[in-house]
C-alpha cells in the first residue's frame, strides 16, 4: 500500500492506494475517529461486488453500519435522491457523530459527500471510489454537489473527507468504456501539469488500456499527487485549482445537453479539451502543436474527440453562461498553453468560444 498526505490544516487527510486497502477501511475510519454509527452509500452494481467486503471490514473494527443503495447514473444526482438519504440516515438514528461512506463513482462520491457535508450541518465523510475516474478525480479535493436541470454539480459544498481509500481491485469489475472514461482525465492531469507524465502515459497506451496493475497503479499515484499539489495550494478553487478544470467547460454542456446519457463524463471531457486546446491555439495561449499532441494521445486511448454535431454551437454557449466557470458574466477558462502548463483565462469572449466550437465542427478528427 501507498499512501499520499494532503496537507490542510485541521482538514488534512492520508489517501491509501493498492490492492485489497478495502480490508483495511474499518481500521482507518477507527482511526481517524471512531463513529458512532455509519451510512454506507453506494449504488446496486458496486455493492454487488464490494458492499460486503466494506460492512465486514467496519464490523471488523466494531464500527455499525447499515448500506444505503441508490439508483446508478448520472441522472439520480439529484437533490431528490439525497433526501431519500437523508431519510435514510434519520432511520438510522444517525446523530452527529456518525459518518458517511461512499463506496462508488463519482457520482456517488459527489451525492454522497454532499449528503455528509449538509446532514446535521456537516457529519465525517470517507471515500471509497471503485472507478479509475473517482479514484483520479472525484474521491480527492473535497469537492460535493449535485446536478439541477439548469447545470452539472450547480449546487454543492466543499467538505474535505477524513480519508481515502482507493483499492485498484476495484477496477477489474469496471467497464471498459468506464476505464476509458477515467483515462481522459488521467491525460488531463499531464496536459495541465506535467509534460513527463503526459510521455509516459502516451508510452504505456497499451498496458494501460489492458489494465497493466503496475502501471495503472502509477498512473493514479502522479494523478493523486498533481491533484493533492494544486488542492494544498488553493483548496476552495480561488486561482491555481481551476486549471483543473481544463476541458470541463464544454464538457460539462455538452453532458447536460445531452441528457447525461449520451457520453460518460471522461468521454465528455475528451472532447471538451479538444474544443478548448483549439481557443487556445486560436488565440494564442497555446504554442502550435497543441491541439495534434491533444487529439493524439486522446485518440489513442480510444475516447472521442469529434464535436457532436447534434449540438449547437449556440446551445453550448448558452449552457456554458448558465455554469459556475462563468463569473461576473465573464467566461473563466482554463487553457493550455503547451503540453505540462495551463491558466486560467478570464477574458475569452463568447464570439471566440462560438468559433472555437464551430471550428471543432468543422473538423473531421475520428
Amino acid at each position: 500500500m501507498r499512501e499520499i498526505s494532503v496537507n490542510l490544516a485541521e482538514r488534512s487527510y492520508v489517501i491509501t492506494i493498492g490492492v485489497g486497502t478495502l480490508h483495511s477501511l474499518g481500521a482507518i475510519v477507527a482511526s481517524c475517529r471512531m463513529p458512532t454509527r455509519v451510512a454506507l452509500i453506494s449504488n446496486p452494481t458496486v455493492a454487488k461486488f464490494y458492499a460486503e467486503s466494506a460492512l465486514a471490514s467496519l464490523k471488523s473494527s466494531g464500527i455499525e453500519a447499515t448500506l444505503i443503495t441508490v439508483p446508478a447514473g448520472e441522472r439520480f444526482k439529484t437533490l431528490a435522491t439525497v433526501r431519500k438519504i437523508y431519510d435514510a440516515m434519520f432511520e438510522m438514528k444517525m446523530d452527529r457523530g456518525g459518518a458517511v461512506v461512499a463506496l462508488g463513482g463519482g457520482v456517488i462520491g459527489d451525492m454522497a459527500g454532499f449528503a455528509a457535508a449538509t446532514y446535521m450541518r456537516g457529519i465525517d465523510l470517507y471515500q471509497v471510489p471503485t472507478t479509475l475516474l473517482a479514484q483520479v478525480d472525484a474521491s480527492v479535493g473535497g469537492k460535493t454537489g449535485v446536478d439541477v436541470p439548469r447545470g452539472k454539480n450547480l449546487v454543492g459544498a466543499f467538505h474535505q473527507p477524513r480519508a481515502v481509500v482507493i483499492d485498484t481491485i476495484t477496477l477489474d469489475t469496471l467497464p471498459v468504456r468506464e476505464l476509458r472514461s477515467g483515462l481522459a482525465e488521467i491525460v488531463k492531469h499531464g496536459i495541465i501539469y506535467d509534460q513527463e507524465y503526459f510521455d509516459f502515459l502516451d508510452q504505456y497506451v497499451r498496458a494501460l488500456l489492458s489494465r497493466h496493475t503496475e502501471l495503472l497503479e502509477e498512473a493514479i499515484f502522479r494523478s493523486v499527487e498533481i491533484k493533492r499539489d494544486i488542492v494544498q495550494v488553493d483548496e476552495r478553487e480561488n486561482g491555481l485549482r481551476a486549471i483543473l478544470n481544463y476541458g470541463h467547460t464544454v464538457g460539462h454542456a455538452i453532458e447536460m445537453l445531452s441528457g447525461y446519457g449520451k457520453y460518460r463524463h471522461g468521454e465528455a471531457l475528451a472532447i471538451g479539451m479538444v474544443t478548448e486546446a483549439l481557443l487556445a491555439e486560436a488565440n494564442g495561449i497555446a504554442v502550435s502543436g497543441t491541439v495534434e499532441a491533444v487529439v493524439n494521445t486522446l485518440k489513442k486511448f480510444k475516447l472521442p474527440v469529434q464535436m457532436d454535431a447534434s449540438l449547437s454551437s449556440s446551445d453550448i454557449v448558452r449552457a456554458i453562461e448558465l455554469d459556475k466557470k462563468t463569473v461576473g458574466g465573464n467566461l473563466r477558462l482554463a487553457l493550455p498553453v503547451r503540453i505540462g502548463e495551463c491558466r486560467v483565462c478570464g477574458d475569452i469572449s463568447r464570439e471566440a468560444l462560438t468559433n472555437a466550437i464551430d471550428a471543432h465542427r468543422r473538423l473531421w478528427l475520428d
